[in-house]
């Protein structure tokens, strides 16, 4: 596919999805913090993969985990998904993040106790999350850190469980093996570790700066 297609192809599913005035305004707002959001097609891929997951997991306090900055926009998508018994956790350690988010999810009607918020570091608060109790985990996390994300999420999915990294592919940059700065190196890393699981499905997508999708098949 050319850049002119799949540009012309973005174009169209931007301008026809139809208007959420709750989400176009957590856009906004992450944007004015100089956050990155995601675009229209990643959006409705994380809420269909959150509708997809419906499991026991659910029934232990599972459900799905959020970690990014821009918790309210990525926590709206996920929340379209989600099975009304399941509870969202949503991880950043900037208070600010935290309520704007409370506040996307009030005036998209949802209730306070869809979601659950913990202001922390995400590698510190995961570990004492429940292992194997969640369906969906999405992070947004700086590239140095996606090794380390790897490892503490696999141990938090459940059984066909999906992880979702996005721009983990940092722009299709790592296929330059003149890069040997931190980030790309640790972006290898991850690629060599995802490889090694021989529980892992993945699937890579042109979405963001590339976007992976890791699916825990036991």
């Amino acid at each position: 596919m050319s850049d002119t297609v799949f540009d012309a192809l973005s174009a169209y599913i931007a301008s026809s999805t139809p208007d959420d005035p709750a989400l176009a305004e957590a856009l906004h707002g992450a944007e004015e913090y100089g956050l990155a959001t995601p675009d229209a097609p990643t959006g409705q891929l994380l809420g269909t993969v959150a509708a997809l997951g419906a499991s026991p997991a659910a029934e232990r306090g599972g459900g799905a985990i959020a970690i990014t900055p821009a918790l309210g926009p990525i926590a709206l998508t996920i929340l379209r998904g989600l099975p009304e018994k399941e509870t969202l956790t949503c991880i950043d350690p900037e208070v600010e993040h935290h309520t704007m988010a409370r506040e996307a999810l009030s005036a998209a009607g949802y209730p306070a106790n869809r979601a659950r918020f913990l202001t922390a570091r995400p590698l510190d608060v995961m570990k004492r999350l429940a292992a194997g109790s969640y369906h969906l985990i999405v992070a947004d996390v700086a590239a140095d850190d996606l090794p380390a994300v790897y490892a503490s999420a696999w141990h938090l999915l459940s059984p066909r469980g999906v992880l979702v990294l996005m721009d983990a592919l940092l722009d299709g940059t790592l296929a330059d093996d003149s890069r040997r700065d931190r980030s790309t190196q640790a972006a290898r890393q991850l690629w060599e570790q995802v490889q090694e699981n021989e529980d892992a499905l993945v699937t890579r997508l042109p979405l963001g700066a590339g976007l992976m999708l890791i699916t825990k098949l036991r």
